[in-house]
């Protein structure tokens, strides 16, 4: 091949790559007008975000961050929150109350959320902001040995059971706040469509008229009936409840292959209809929060994905909650890593699921995020 042939040739492929590329932004950029309109019920009221606003006047640059992220309990020590200012911890599937073995009764876990709690709180100078505890509380408090276990999900949909499915995220509600946690990483929306998806068992059904019955039930159980504000004696979570989280958005369950966090490779017309209709009476239910989803759509992981995050679920979906990211996402998003992610923020990402960087996070140099 002689030289002006394969400049040619490099320069058609380029071309062709480009091309390609353009292509598969397209497919992976959502058109709000296409999706169901929802909105969020009472999570909003002007003397709370006034408050909100005072307080974040207030914030440092570096407590602004640290309430970005959420940090593992089996990473962080409470002697560390005296000096990083982390918005939230979690308690990973794997990771025990401090001092005691995994498999654990509640009261390991009641003075581990206290332990947390009273060392942020000893944080010298600065703002305090009080410490989130969430839990993957997904059929029933299993982390808690003596807590009612419920079936798997793909078993409360064979019951084609609403109001069952509210009264499970009561009991589920009332056994996680009393060992200790504020947030209950649930319901888990997903609509498999392979059953070689090793979490096909996570999902209700791979119907979606099924999940949309199922959707809001579960977020009403879990954090009550939305209740109007009466100047800080109301709201939505009330003693015995907790915060809920619809996850994970968007198509989870639709991978090519079934492959964990793979790429869901479907129009957007069938990620409407198939994986999105759990979220509409979630969202209307009032959900506090949704988690952000491993996989992709059509190449573009979903940590990441402007259009969906924020355009979709906060704009045309009216969600007024927050998006919170599964474990160490957003470090799969192109360019990103553990400890630094502005394109997650960018995104729409409000915090952080980083378990094993939270320290790092506060102390790295962070991009201003967009203003735009």
């Amino acid at each position: 091949m002689n030289t002006k042939t394969l400049c040619v040739a490099l320069l058609a492929s380029t071309f062709l790559a480009g091309v390609a590329s353009a292509e598969s932004t397209a497919q992976s950029t959502a058109q709000p007008a296409k999706w169901p309109a929802a909105k969020s019920q009472g999570l909003i009221d002007p003397a709370t975000e006034a408050f909100v606003d005072s307080v974040l006047a207030k914030l440092t640059l570096e407590e602004k961050v640290g309430q970005l992220i959420q940090a593992d309990i089996g990473s962080i020590k409470p002697e560390d929150l005296k000096t990083y200012p982390l918005g939230s911890i979690l308690g990973g599937g794997s990771s025990p109350p401090l001092g005691a073995p995994d498999r654990s009764p509640q009261k390991p876990w009641v003075d581990t959320a206290k332990a947390f709690r009273e060392a942020a709180a000893q944080r010298v100078g600065g703002t305090h902001v009080p410490l989130i505890f969430g839990i993957d509380a997904v059929h029933g408090n299993n982390n808690v040995v003596g807590a009612t276990l419920f079936p798997h999900n793909i078993g409360l949909g064979a019951a084609r059971d609403p109001e069952l499915i509210r009264r499970i995220g009561k009991a589920t509600a009332l056994e996680t706040s009393a060992a200790g946690f504020d947030w209950a990483f649930g319901p888990t929306l997903a609509a498999p469509r392979d059953d070689r998806w090793g979490r096909t068992y996570e999902g209700y059904s791979e119907d979606p008229a099924i999940i949309r019955q199922y959707g809001g039930e579960m977020i009403l159980g879990l954090q009550g009936a939305v209740a109007p504000f009466t100047g800080g004696k109301g709201g939505v979570i009330q003693q015995g409840l907790v915060a809920a989280s619809a996850k994970h958005f968007l198509g989870d369950g639709g991978t090519d292959k079934g492959v964990d966090q793979g790429d869901t490779q479907v129009s957007e017309e069938e990620l409407v209809r198939i994986h999105a209709q759990g979220y509409v009476p979630a969202i209307n239910a009032g959900a506090l929060t949704i988690m952000a989803s491993f996989n992709s759509w059509n190449g573009q992981k979903m940590h990441g994905n402007k259009s969906l995050l924020t355009d979709v679920l906060k704009g045309k979906m009216g969600f007024d909650g927050f998006v919170v990211g599964d474990w160490n996402g957003h470090g799969q998003v192109p360019g990103c890593k553990p400890t630094d992610c502005a394109q997650s923020i960018n995104a729409g990402l409000d915090m952080f699921m980083a378990p094993t960087a939270g320290r790092r996070c506060t102390t790295t140099p962070w991009p201003r995020r967009n203003q735009a």
